[in-house]
């Protein structure tokens, strides 16, 4: 399955609507009309769409990942079924298409749970303190509502408790910490740090040690009726085209709403859309579909234009934090858009800080067609972090990582004893599509023959000066990409 690069299909489902005949007032939006006390005027069914796109991108986004990774046994991307780790004894490369800004930092190992019939038990290993490791529990709403791992929890071995939305049980004994779901499918993420390609035994060796089994296993009692079985609809590229609120109505049926969802949710209801319904763009009428076809437009780009703004610039990149927990953003669904926009699953800015770049340090474009860059870290002035850090290379249209001749898509902090310094003590980095060199060639990080995206991480973020934090306002900045001679 390919990528869905939503963000880029409205204009093409705007233009098939102008070749549409006029269909007869009965569609979604006229019924909704006719059945609503409040129904949307002239007008409105564009703007109910818009903030509709803008709030269900990121639900839908995570369906499409789902689908493809634990549904679709087809798939490239497929991993394994529901409530089972699927251990990745790799990093990722240019062929990992499912997920926009992958990390190639750590080797993932993955948990889609099905929460529905019974919670799951997450038991983790004991970790040595000098290796990172992090679990991440995101949840179809793209909210991140909790951490096992070094940072949150430590690295000793323990059991943990994932819960639906709608459990309420007592927490058994042995559990160290409940996490609760506010979506039915929930993804967990662990991320294992490798220190070198020969540690990779020793990254498997832990990764064995993460388990997930049922409730009911845990307590070795007998396991509840199993949860009905669903029919998942496919979803490709085209089809996202005209069926987006074909798919954000499936979702929304496993996602129970909050207080603060009360009012998009009413506002969607209002032109047919909501859980368990069955929005069909096809079957609007031509007035209906320009209305929509232009709200989710709109939204689009409203979305970009979130994503090229979050954080604040500093040196040419952009310095923020854009995830979190549903206290975190509070109703502002562009954020939480623009968030999955920039790079999906992406951490809390207390376990990784994510500074990202397209501009030098001047402001211009980075282009790897047009130029050669460098990047240099003062001497003893490296990103601080308890963890590690690194700089990863994207194509600056895809979000993806590139092909290279040397098979490397990142520089990062483990690998500076193989890197060359300068006199002073810095380390400069080579940016460019081309080998600068064998003498430099330990330092190149090989850029696209095209527009550049470069993306920072640092795990596990200092909180004493010089830090990152607080995000945008930190006294450590990073340094700028400068244009080579």
């Amino acid at each position: 399955m390919k990528t869905l690069h939503l963000q880029n299909l409205f204009a093409a489902a705007l233009a098939a609507v102008l070749f549409a005949g006029c269909a007869t007032k009965n569609d979604a939006v006229a019924q909704a009309e006719k059945n609503e006390k409040n129904a949307p005027g002239i007008g409105e069914a564009k703007t109910i769409a818009e903030a509709g796109f803008i709030y269900g991108l990121p639900i839908v986004m995570n369906y499409a990942v789902m689908y493809a990774s634990i549904v679709d046994t087809n798939s490239s991307q497929y991993k394994c079924p529901f409530n089972q780790i699927y251990n990745e004894h790799r990093t990722f490369t240019y062929k990992d298409t499912t997920v926009v800004t992958p990390n190639s930092d750590t080797p993932y190992s993955f948990l889609w749970a099905d929460l529905r019939a019974e919670p799951l038990v997450i038991s983790v290993p004991a970790v040595p303190k000098e290796r990172y490791f992090s679990v991440q529990f995101c949840d179809g709403n793209a909210f991140n509502y909790g951490y096992i791992g070094s940072r949150a929890t430590g690295n000793d071995a323990g059991d943990y408790l994932l819960v639906g939305p709608d459990w309420n049980g007592e927490t058994p004994a042995g559990i160290k910490k409940v996490f609760h779901s506010s979506t039915q499918f929930s993804l967990v993420l662990f991320r294992t740090q490798l220190f070198g390609p020969d540690d990779m035994p020793n990254v498997e060796k832990i990764q064995e040690g993460y388990q997930a089994q049922p409730l009911s296993a845990y307590l070795h009692q007998p396991a509840p009726p199993a949860a009905p079985v669903i029919d998942f609809p496919p979803i490709t590229a085209d089809m996202v085209k005209t069926n987006f609120f074909q798919y954000l109505d499936f979702a929304l049926q496993f996602a129970p709403a909050a207080p603060e969802e009360q009012s998009i949710r009413a506002q969607l209801a209002r032109i047919g859309i909501g859980a368990g319904k069955k929005f069909n763009f096809d079957a609007l009428d031509l007035e209906h579909k320009l209305e929509v076809g232009l709200g989710m437009k709109v939204g689009s780009e409203k979305v970009d234009a979130g994503a090229a703004a979050l954080g604040k610039p500093i040196n040419g990149w952009r310095v923020g934090a854009a995830f979190g927990d549903r206290t975190y953003f509070n109703g502002d669904w562009l954020v939480r858009a623009a968030a999955a926009k920039a790079g999906i699953y992406g951490n809390n800015a207390d376990e990784a800080m994510y500074p990202m770049t397209r501009w030098d340090v001047t402001g211009a474009t980075l282009d790897g067609s047009q130029h050669n860059y460098t990047l240099t870290f003062p001497a003893g002035d490296f990103p601080p972090v308890n963890a590690f850090w690194s700089v990863t290379m994207y194509d600056g249209k895809s979000q993806f990582l590139i092909q290279n001749p040397i098979d490397r898509y990142l520089i990062n902090s483990p690998m500076l004893s193989g890197m060359k310094k300068n006199a002073d003590g810095s380390l400069t980095l080579y940016i460019q599509k081309d080998s600068p060199g064998a003498d430099k060639e330990s330092n190149w990080l090989p850029a696209p023959n095209g527009p550049i995206y470069m993306v920072m991480r640092l795990y596990w973020p200092k909180t004493q000066a010089p830090s990152i934090l607080p995000p945008g306002e930190g006294s450590w900045k990073p340094p700028g990409v400068v244009r080579a001679n």
